[in-house]
């Protein structure tokens, strides 16, 4: 199953609201907000590629008070 780790910039002050949007997201494994560059870093599954690409692009980045992600692409498993 295609997996993606997410890494959401949100708007300052609402972190929290956005990790609780994104987990109830469909195919969101895990959400946790963090300290750094990035202020959430989500963890996506899904059944196909395309799928995985319409829940970040459509859901994910759509929400209110994402500023900007960067997506990064597990290319094997453990």
């Amino acid at each position: 199953m295609p997996l993606a780790f997410v890494l959401v910039n949100a708007e300052v002050g609402s972190e929290d609201e956005v990790v609780e949007e994104v987990r109830k997201i469909a195919n969101v494994k895990e959400s946790y907000a963090v300290y750094g560059v990035y202020d959430i870093v989500v963890k996506v599954e899904a059944e196909s590629m395309d799928k995985l690409k319409e829940i970040i692009t459509w859901k994910i980045r759509r929400l209110d008070k994402v500023r900007s992600t960067l997506t990064m692409l597990v290319i094997e498993g453990s």
